[in-house]
């Protein structure tokens, strides 16, 4: 804990700072009222140590204060015997608790083991008021369920590398295009580790200036730039004990990288505009849609950062690399909508699968979700049209995708199946070679099915 002792006997000031020190606390020393509420104002203690006979002030004054402007810090009152009476009074007034001089180091020892597990019960508290906020705000935004299985061996591979990695303290780096579901992956690595207890804290790095960025991370004093008209306590004090996800931290200005690399390697930071170091425990899991090794190339990423980062590092595959999940997705996104607006019965038509599937999705599963929501709100029937869906304008008519019915699950052959799939693959493709990457195959044996089914 941060603790300040306010008396104005150097001696107790010395002796009571020793003993606290030598239990693992911070200790800082007022010897007037005038000096501790400065130093009040400027920091925020876990405990305060108050003397109420400070000379020509009054310690009931700077209590009184501290109830109101910070009720948050329990106060302990010094008090010789004489004066048990008034001690009883403070606490009437708002005082944690009261230790009577001269104290032994059991009694200053039981003092601060009873502060920590205040301190424990208002940090949980505290969590417990997030989480309720966290909650209502998944209840407000009425999103479906997300899904963390799939076909694709390919996904696989990388939702078990990912919560595998979820029960160790290992920085994770997320790689993909945006709306591939970075952040909804991120908060099922945080559910899945031992930290899920605790915090799970946001930081979107393309959403501020760098100043305001630099103080929504590590927090900002009175005073630290214009604007500044008190104390902030940042994400990452917020994430303390658990885990501070950082998206797009591509658009990480330059200037801010070296104090999260500090953060990072030696669980340290200060806050804006003050030079006290303060020590961290969090878990950092980042994502981005920019190339980091490029950037680094390029100067724009440090390349020490981007080492700590990679330690586990995965990419996310679009959805049009995963043809497997697609319709699995769509599914999951129709029966949740078509429930939310009073429709559960609809279903995809041949030909709304066939634009499904034929559709790249550039948005990824963002866009997959918005086409599907509008779909279920306005088609006439019960059955999700190629029409009803707001990509066919996009599809290359000229291969007939829109209109073929030869969709995965649907009744045709394997043969069949794979001739529409080869079409799809050489309609997207940029090159023979990338379409023979694709399919698996090498380019001889793709000139061969070729030339068999007169593509």
């Amino acid at each position: 804990m941060d603790v300040l002792i306010v008396d104005d006997e150097k001696s107790i000031r010395t002796a009571t700072s020793v003993a606290i020190e030598s239990e693992g606390h911070y200790v800082e020393t007022a010897d007037s009222a005038h000096i501790a509420e400065m130093k009040l104002k400027e920091e925020d203690y876990q405990l305060v140590f108050l003397d109420l006979r400070l000379g020509e002030d009054s310690g009931m004054d700077v209590l009184r204060n501290i109830v109101k402007y910070k009720p948050h810090i329990p106060v302990v009152i010094f008090t010789a015997h004489a004066s048990i009476e008034t001690a009883i009074e403070a606490t009437r007034e708002g005082a944690f608790d009261y230790l009577e001089k001269p104290f032994t180091p059991d009694q200053l020892r039981a003092i601060l083991l009873k502060a920590e597990k205040a301190q424990k019960t208002q940090k949980k508290i505290v969590t417990l008021e997030n989480e309720v906020v966290e909650l209502q705000g998944q209840v407000s935004t009425q999103s479906p369920s997300p899904v963390f299985e799939s076909e694709e061996p390919s996904m696989k591979a990388t939702l078990d590398t990912l919560f595998r990695a979820a029960a160790t303290p290992a920085s994770i780096l997320i790689l993909g295009e945006s709306g591939t579901g970075k952040s909804v992956i991120s908060k099922a690595v945080h559910e899945r580790s031992h930290l899920s207890k605790n915090p799970f804290v946001t930081v979107s790095c393309p959403s501020l200036s760098k100043e305001l960025l630099e103080s929504e991370l590590f927090g900002h004093v009175k005073g630290a730039f214009t604007g500044a008209m008190k104390d902030k306590w940042g994400k990452v004090s917020a994430a303390d004990g658990g885990t501070l996800f950082l998206d797009e931290i591509g658009e990480l200005p330059l200037e801010i990288q070296p104090k999260l690399l500090r953060l990072l390697q030696e669980r340290e930071y200060e806050r804006l505009g003050e030079t006290k170091t303060r020590k961290s425990n969090v878990r950092i899991i980042a994502a981005t849609n920019r190339d980091l090794k490029e950037m680094v190339k390029e100067g724009t990423f440090r390349e020490d950062l981007y080492y700590r980062l990679n330690v586990i590092t995965v990419e996310l595959p679009p959805l049009r690399a995963r043809q497997m999940d697609l319709l699995a997705f769509a599914e999951n996104y129709l029966n949740f909508f078509g429930k939310q607006i009073g429709r559960p019965n609809l279903s995809f038509s041949k030909g709304g699968l066939a634009t499904l599937t034929s559709y790249q999705w550039p948005g990824n599963l963002r866009e997959l979700r918005n086409a599907i929501e509008r779909a279920a709100i306005l088609a006439q029937g019960q059955q999700i049209e190629s029409k009803d869906l707001p990509v066919g304008e996009f599809l290359d008519a000229s291969t007939g995708d829109s209109g073929s019915d030869i969709v995965p699950g649907a009744e045709c052959t394997l043969a069949e199946l794979e001739t529409e799939h080869i079409k799809r693959v050489l309609a997207r493709a940029e090159s023979l070679q990338q379409a023979a990457e694709t399919l698996g195959i090498d380019n001889a044996t793709l000139y061969r099915k070729r030339k068999k089914l007169n593509l």
